[in-house]
């Protein structure tokens, strides 16, 4: 299932995004509930964008692109994208940014390309699957973002933590510190994003085959007697 280079590949880039992907929700969660004080309800709305431009591009890549060019074009290009729309919001985030301003921008950024990664890597994850093999090719997409948000809330949490504890030694434990630290380790976290983002982008250019894929044959029903 796996050394197909398709589905590697694709295993791969929904692995790696889902590890960028829960610390955009982790950080950004935290950032507008403890900075902005936005409620949770409020929270989850302010992500819909990013979800509403997953959703439109997804569609549109898997009936239009991904036909035409093949998954080691877009699933690269969709990792750059993702990766431009963390690198607005590290670079911008403070203690009173606005939200319509810097970050409904960056989060529709992160959306286009997160749209195109996984449309492509799930329609590529059980390409040329035998029918027996179907179930655990499909699995395997599940089994990874899993796996790889899980390593990213590990990850990302523990260098998060190192740099608010490293703001905090030099600048002092007063209120205004606390709240700078915690925004400082939030940038932190978003910066450690784009580079996973941006390094996915390599590796699966070089795991990926060129080419697009084939489309399976009609199942011809057999004649009745």
């Amino acid at each position: 299932i796996v050394l197909n280079r398709f589905r590697g590949g694709s295993y791969l880039a929904i692995g790696l995004s889902a590890i960028g992907l829960f610390g955009v929700f982790l950080f950004l969660t935290y950032y507008l509930q403890l900075i902005l004080s936005y409620s949770p309800v409020t929270t989850g709305l302010a992500f819909l964008p990013m979800i509403a431009a997953l959703i439109a591009t997804s569609t549109a890549v898997s009936a239009v692109l991904l036909p035409r060019f093949g998954p080691r074009i877009l699933i690269p290009a969709g990792m750059v994208v993702a990766a431009a729309g963390l690198v607005i919001l590290a670079a911008q985030l403070g203690v009173h940014t606005s939200y319509p301003s810097t970050i409904l921008p960056a989060l529709v950024v992160i959306g286009l390309g997160l749209g195109l990664v996984f449309a492509c890597a799930i329609n590529t994850a059980t390409y040329g699957a035998a029918r027996e093999d179907a179930g655990v090719a499909s699995a395997m997409v599940n089994t990874n973002q899993q796996v790889g948000g899980s390593i990213g809330t590990a990850l990302l949490n523990t260098i998060a933590a190192s740099a608010f504890s490293s703001y905090l030694v030099t600048h002092g434990p007063g209120p205004a510190a606390q709240a700078g630290a915690a925004v400082h380790s939030y940038i932190v976290a978003f910066w450690v994003s784009a580079g996973i983002f941006a390094a996915a982008a390599i590796v699966c250019v070089l795991v990926l085959p060129p080419g697009l894929l084939a489309l399976a044959p009609p199942e011809v029903a057999p004649a009745t007697a």
